[in-house]
């Protein structure tokens, strides 16, 4: 069975991040949320995401506001997909957070979604997408999504 796991740049970002446990949980997959601020904790950030693979995840998607440094934190210490989630707590609309999680230097990539609850949710598909590649049980409830007009 695939997880993902969910790093939190601070327990404030819980609310709009529980979307993207709403999703995957209903995509049947196994996820697991944990603060791991790459400011406050890099120390555990790092441990987190370079353990991620042989704790048994499939994807990690991270979510900061202002700075975001944490989804390029993990993205330099994981080889599993990164997917960045922006979250507003700076500039209006979380526009800070946005263009730190997607000016990522050459060969530290991280996937980028929309900021807030959009993106949390979005990540949550993508996940269950990259999943779904070789998960065939997750790839027939991307069918049964894409049939429900993409909202559950």
């Amino acid at each position: 069975m695939s997880k993902v796991l969910i790093l939190l740049g601070s327990k404030s970002d819980e609310p709009v991040m529980q979307e993207s446990c709403r999703y995957l949980d209903w995509f049947g997959i196994e996820n697991d949320m944990i603060v791991a601020s790459a400011h406050r904790d890099p120390v555990k950030a790092a441990e987190l995401s370079t353990t991620a693979h042989e704790n048994g995840y499939s994807c990690i998607i991270g979510a900061a506001g202002m700075a975001a440094a944490l989804p390029g934190v993990i993205a330099a210490h994981s080889s599993l997909p990164v997917l960045g989630v922006p979250l507003e707590g700076g500039l209006p609309g979380g526009i800070d957070a946005l263009y730190s999680i997607v000016q990522m230097p050459p060969g530290i990539p991280v996937g980028t979604v929309a900021v807030g609850k959009a993106g949390a949710r979005n990540a949550a598909v993508l996940a269950a997408r990259i999943i779904a590649l070789q998960d065939e049980a997750v790839a027939g409830k991307l069918d049964e999504f894409k049939g429900l007009g993409f909202k559950i």
